[in-house]
């Protein structure tokens, strides 16, 4: 098996694993600030291996998410294509950073996903104004951490 295929088969496994983590049950009280999982693994993977996880995986991974979610068809798919052409762009400059420093990047990154959410959801119709809307973002910044230690070290591993 070659280290591409490796790659490629690691990647489709986290994803199905950020998948069940974004509809995993949780208490009531911790809906709100549940991280977006999905988005924080194409972030990462992006990062990691821009030849295998490119704009193509964001959107793939956004229409899961669309149709996971039940949302509008299409909506997480642009904002997670967005968001990854932003990643793809910086991609060079953001690996260099420490892990904190990245963490505060990946913080406007999903400040910017719930933005974009946020402005097709009103194009919609929807309205939600609640500042727990912006939660997530927060969370999923001091999650980043983890994940890329977790992921970093299953990465050094398998090698």
């Amino acid at each position: 098996m070659s280290h591409d295929r490796i790659g490629l088969l690691r990647i489709v496994w986290t994803s199905i694993i950020a998948l069940l983590l974004t509809i995993a049950p949780l208490p009531d009280s911790l809906i709100a600030a549940r991280p977006d999982w999905m988005l924080l693994l194409v972030i990462y993977w992006i990062l990691n291996a821009p030849l295998i996880a490119g704009l193509a995986y964001a959107w793939v991974c956004g229409l899961m998410m669309d149709a996971l979610v039940g949302t509008l068809l299409g909506e997480h798919a642009l904002a997670f294509v967005l968001i990854a052409a932003v990643t793809h762009r910086f991609q060079l400059r953001m690996r260099i950073f420490p892990v904190l420093h990245q963490a505060a990047v990946v913080l406007l990154m999903v400040f910017l996903y719930h933005w974009l959410l946020y402005v097709i959801s009103g194009m919609a119709g929807e309205q939600i104004s609640s500042w727990l809307r912006w939660l997530p973002a927060l969370v999923s910044a001091i999650f980043w951490p983890v994940l890329v230690s977790v992921l970093d070290t299953l990465n050094r591993l398998s090698r």
